[in-house]
């Protein structure tokens, strides 16, 4: 009797874990990708009020949106890679920062969020933010060695990519994962079950080792939906010259919370390759 009800539970099991695979492989998109479209602010609205643009590439046949805000006598342009939730408009205080820093900013939304057409992919992502790198380097003829290429969360991936391709000034990777997979096997009990369900993979980590430029990994031992191991694993796999930014709170508002140690960490990293303009060069090394 006990061997007959082992087994019915082994087949319920095995039919929960069928159905839930099932579900992560065709509903994965809505899961990874969370956007939205609606444009609700813009830079030019208060409390901001800044000058913008609207820029548009040609992204496999679709447009892709994004919008550059120039900063006067700017130490560089910061080519910005958002999260996977919402879309730019959520980004203004973000923007906030990286002006604050020093940066004229290029922000996008990669496919099927805001006003870009089409639908997220891993490709897709990756062909955007390709996209956008050819659009500061080639139609505004910006020098790559005046771009930091940075990537919160999601947008790690993105930028992780672009970097593991071109010769930035600097990368900034933010609270970003190893893999998708490897975020799915950290849930309990069916997490190692479930990832291989995972159509989008975004190898962040497969990346570090083909980046060559200096690297900043930030991440907050408190992050609950990116575990702090995956910051770790990235910055012990990647070249030298590298930083490790140890900041505090949850995933969404940890560089919040750590707004001082954020912005400083952001400054020591900065000063020996793109120092203010007002400023000499650090002599300072940048590697831990």
């Amino acid at each position: 009797m006990r061997k007959m009800a082992s087994m019915w539970l082994l087949i319920i099991l095995t039919g929960v874990l069928a159905v839930l695979l099932v579900r992560l492989y065709f509903f994965q998109d809505s899961l990874i990708f969370p956007r939205t479209r609606d444009i609700y602010r813009t830079p030019a609205d208060p409390p901001f009020s800044w000058e913008y643009e609207d820029i548009y590439v040609t992204v496999n046949g679709d447009k892709t949106h994004g919008w550059f805000v120039p900063l006067e006598n700017a130490r560089g342009i910061a080519l910005f890679s958002h999260g996977n939730a919402g879309n730019i408009a959520d980004r203004l205080e973000s923007i906030h920062l990286l002006r604050r820093l020093g940066f004229s900013v290029l922000a996008y939304d990669y496919g099927g969020y805001g006003l870009s057409e089409g639908r997220p992919s891993e490709q897709r992502i990756y062909a955007d933010v390709e996209a956008m790198w050819q659009y500061l380097t080639e139609v505004r003829d910006i020098a790559p060695e005046s771009i930091v290429i940075f990537g919160r969360s999601l947008g790690g991936a993105a930028a992780a990519h672009l970097a593991s391709k071109t010769t930035p000034a600097a990368v900034v990777l933010e609270s970003t994962f190893t893999s998708v997979p490897d975020v799915v096997r950290g849930l309990p009990v069916v997490g190692h079950i479930l990832a291989l369900g995972v159509r989008h993979r975004l190898p962040t980590l497969e990346k570090i080792p083909a980046i060559k430029a200096p690297l900043l990994v930030i991440h907050s031992k408190d992050d609950s939906i990116i575990p702090y191991a995956h910051g770790r694993r990235i910055y012990e796999t990647a070249n030298p010259p590298k930083q490790f930014l140890e900041i505090e709170g949850d995933h969404n508002e940890g560089f919040v919370l750590s707004m001082r140690v954020y912005l400083q960490g952001w400054e020591e990293f900065l000063a020996p390759m793109l120092p203010r303009p007002d400023e000499e060069p650090s002599a300072a090394p940048i590697s831990e």
